[in-house]
């Protein structure tokens, strides 16, 4: 489980697409810390260790990706260089400073507008048509794993503010129009959906 709270911007350094998807990611992380097998958000996808070390380039870490994750995802886009927002699973007594994130993607986004808002970014996104009953104003969505409030919504489209601070620590003030992102909608709203189809 995740909050939505980024603690590290790294980068892959390499893919490997010969088999199963091997991606290389640079980070700030001590690599002494992560253990094998431990989970980490990369731009939302909850993905899994399974190297890690450390060189003359910094601390690294590895995860090998499935066919199904890559065609529900934006990974299959990602490339040397691509920069990825990170979040470490959740430990007990951690502060709960976002929403609860499984780092399962519902979908996948696509950014239609940006626009200056004062010294924020106002950001509008079209989500999935089977998505879209799932956002509602004043509501929670996860979006490349970074926990955001929803100001409005419009159909398929709902607009969100990015202040000044996670433009700086996260990679959503890279976004231009047309980018593809990585959705996860809010846990209780998927909850509550399923209850009114049961009645």
């Amino acid at each position: 489980m995740f909050t939505g709270i980024i603690t590290d911007v790294g980068q892959v350094r390499s893919v490997d697409r010969s088999g199963e998807a091997r991606f290389v990611f640079s980070c700030a992380y001590d690599a002494d810390g992560i253990d094998l097998g431990a989970s980490i958000a990369c731009d939302g996808v909850c993905l899994t260790v399974v190297d890690k070390g450390r060189d003359a380039d910094g601390n690294w870490f590895v995860m090998e990706v499935s066919e199904e994750t890559l065609s529900k995802t934006t990974l299959a886009d990602w490339a040397t260089g691509t920069r990825v927002n990170l979040e470490r699973a959740l430990k007990v007594g951690d502060e709960l400073g976002g929403h609860i994130v499984s780092g399962h993607v519902d979908g996948v986004a696509t950014v239609v507008e940006i626009r200056p808002d004062n010294e924020s970014r106002r950001l509008v996104f079209e989500a999935p048509e089977a998505l879209k009953k799932f956002v509602a104003p004043k509501g929670s969505v996860t979006i490349n794993g970074v926990s955001l409030t929803v100001n409005e919504v419009d159909n398929r489209r709902f607009g969100v503010n990015i202040i000044p601070h996670t433009q700086t620590v996260t990679t959503l003030g890279d976004l231009i129009v047309g980018k593809r992102v990585n959705m996860e909608i809010d846990m209780l709203a998927r909850y509550v959906s399923r209850l009114l189809e049961k009645e």
